[in-house]
């Protein structure tokens, strides 16, 4: 069905405005980073001065929230790609029982669950003080999104008859799953990735009470920039968060075209 230039303008239209809507605030805070005075706006120059000054002052936190990220991604591969398999292979009400357990953390407010993280293991001294307290709080937050992706590829891929044949085949647990649950479930999989990635460079709420000074993450160090310095300083921080997500944003996307094409492919060859 063709559709007419009206519908085609208005949809253009919507989905400009849109976009407007979520992007402007963004670029007018990295705009304000640029800006030698920010109530003066463009008319006072700009500069790269804020943005070399945030990189002085908090480059350890930009280093420590990718490493932050990278290991909770991978704990999340580790746990929630089984667990998605088991969710998968044995369906029922335990199943849902245990799913709707996982997605627990994402209902409850994360300074709650932070709070029940120091409660439980915050006189642990070398934990509380160590990275390791706040990848558990980010492992606990994103691991339901890892596992709903996961599971939904294969649930799409009709993984459970694939791993029945591949059992009747003879094919060892180890076998079925990684040459065939995590290549049928990869754009799942690689969904997920994606999404624990964004969520955990970006998590403030449990990470600004799991943290100390000395393990201060990117926008723990945002919030105090915007407390405690310029509008232009903080606009700046903002500036270079973009500038460090965007292009791993942008690489996990690809990847994640190029693995649903390369599935759509395989998929058309076997069929």
């Amino acid at each position: 069905m063709r559709h007419s230039r009206f519908d085609t303008r208005l949809g253009l239209a919507v989905t400009l405005a849109v976009t407007a809507f979520l992007i402007g605030p963004v670029l007018l805070s990295v705009s304000a980073g640029l800006t030698r005075n920010y109530f003066v706006g463009l008319d006072s120059g700009l500069t790269l001065k804020w943005v070399a000054q945030v990189w002085d002052l908090y480059a350890d936190t930009i280093w420590r929230s990718y490493a932050v990220a990278l290991i909770t991604l991978g704990v999340t591969l580790a746990l929630g790609v089984p667990a998605a398999w088991v969710l998968t292979l044995y369906p029922g009400r335990l199943a849902r029982l245990l799913e709707e357990l996982l997605t627990l953390p994402v209902a409850v407010p994360g300074l709650a669950t932070a709070l029940a993280l120091i409660v439980s293991w915050g006189s642990v001294g070398w934990l509380r003080s160590s990275v390791a307290f706040i990848v558990i709080g980010h492992v606990l937050f994103t691991l339901p999104f890892m596992v709903r992706a996961a599971r939904a590829g294969m649930q799409g891929a009709d993984l459970r008859t694939l791993d029945e044949a591949a059992a009747t085949l003879g094919a060892s647990r180890r076998q079925r799953f990684f040459d065939i649950v995590v290549p049928a479930a990869r754009s799942g999989i690689v969904t997920g990735a994606l999404t624990v990635v964004t969520l955990s460079i970006g998590e403030f709420n449990l990470t600004w009470l799991l943290h100390t000074p000395l393990t201060k993450t990117l926008p723990v160090g945002l919030a105090d920039s915007y407390a405690s310095m310029r509008l232009e300083v903080a606009s700046a921080y903002t500036l270079v968060f973009l500038l460090m997500l965007l292009p791993l944003m942008i690489g996990l996307q690809w990847f994640a075209a190029r693995s649903t094409r390369s599935g759509g492919l395989a998929l058309g060859a076997s069929t």
